[in-house]
């Protein structure tokens, strides 16, 4: 039988070591990975949008979460009021509002619509 088989030779169970600080390195430079991948751009948008929503005041341009276009006519703590069309105004909650527009676009958009 040992002809195509080598004969297992019994040896002694090597004794168990405890994982030092090098076991650790993997997992660590993983979590250190994510939290620059993910965890710290995610936080950094957030507190941007934070801003902007304090900075806002009436008679800025925006778009909503949902793509909606308008100019902001009152806002309080929760809630803006936005002007969608000419007499048309829907209220939104504050952390909706996606993004600034620049000052103009709500004025141009409205004269694409009228032609």
């Amino acid at each position: 039988m040992s002809f195509f088989i080598s004969d297992a030779m019994a040896e002694a169970a090597p004794v168990a070591q405890q994982p030092g600080w090098e076991g650790m390195l993997f997992p660590l430079g993983i979590l250190v990975f994510f939290y620059f991948l993910f965890l710290r751009p995610q936080s950094k948008r957030a507190k941007e949008h934070k801003k902007m929503l304090e900075e806002m005041q009436a008679g800025a341009e925006v778009v909503t979460n949902g793509g909606v276009l308008g100019k902001v006519i009152s806002l309080d703590e929760n809630f803006v009021q936005v002007e969608v069309a000419n007499n048309v105004v829907i209220q939104v909650q504050r952390h909706q509002i996606t993004s600034l527009m620049p000052k103009g676009t709500y004025k141009v958009q409205m004269k694409k619509n009228k032609s």
